[in-house]
């Protein structure tokens, strides 16, 4: 579904990236960890088009369709959208009236994100936290083949973190759905059969998590 060949990015002087190689198949969960400024961001960049390598080349299967949630979403201040008017903006097809249908989706959505109350709500007045469930139900509702998640969790409360988390492995399973995962912490996040990539300018791990706990400890540390 996706490889990456030779993969490498440069701003200048300053290299990003050096050398990626990888690749991933249909239904792989891939949890993207290393430290800041390591190149994490960049590479999904990479995936999604925002960005072009300086060297080597992409692959990805063309009939995919991706759901991309940023590390930072900027709301801005007089930007008077509602959180209809914002999920409603992640769909496929849209017309100028939401159709009853599309209408019970987004419904469903913000049940499961438990925040069913904002759906008239404005942008502007939300909490970073409720910010953060409705870009991810943006993410989620065109029910993509490849969905990128760059830090999902970071502005979400421990308490419903777990229940994401669980969420993204019922639609793997259900959907063969393949995701791509940005984080800072594996302990909510990781089941012993996902993929595990450390990245630090290069590929310095790339398998499973339970083989990932080997290179751990042989002195490697992921934070």
């Amino acid at each position: 579904m996706i490889n990456y060949n030779e993969v490498s990015v440069s701003f200048g002087k300053f290299n990003v990236l050096n050398h990626i190689n990888f690749h991933m198949e249909k239904g792989d969960f891939l949890h993207i960890i290393g430290p800041n400024g390591s190149g994490k961001t960049t590479l999904v960049k990479l995936l999604i088009g925002l960005l072009k390598p300086t060297s080597g080349k992409i692959s990805i299967d063309e009939t995919v369709h991706m759901g991309y949630l940023p590390q930072k979403m900027n709301t801005k201040a007089n930007l008077p959208m509602t959180v209809l008017e914002v999920i409603y903006s992640g769909f496929r097809k849209q017309s100028i009236f939401i159709s009853k249908t599309d209408i019970d989706l987004i419904k469903y959505w913000l049940d499961k994100m438990e925040i069913p109350q904002l759906i008239h709500s404005s942008m502007m007045f939300l909490s970073g936290g409720q910010q953060q469930r409705v870009f991810l139900i943006r993410a989620l509702i065109s029910d993509p083949d490849l969905l990128i998640l760059d830090e999902p969790t970071s502005a979400l409360d421990p308490s419903f973190r777990e229940k994401f988390y669980h969420m993204l492995y019922e639609m793997q399973q259900q959907k063969n759905m393949t995701i791509i995962h940005i984080t800072h912490d594996l302990t909510d996040a990781v089941k012993d059969n996902c993929l595990t990539m450390y990245v630090d300018q290069t590929v310095k791990f790339f398998g499973t998590y339970r083989d990932f706990h080997e290179f751990e400890h042989k002195g490697h540390h992921h934070v």
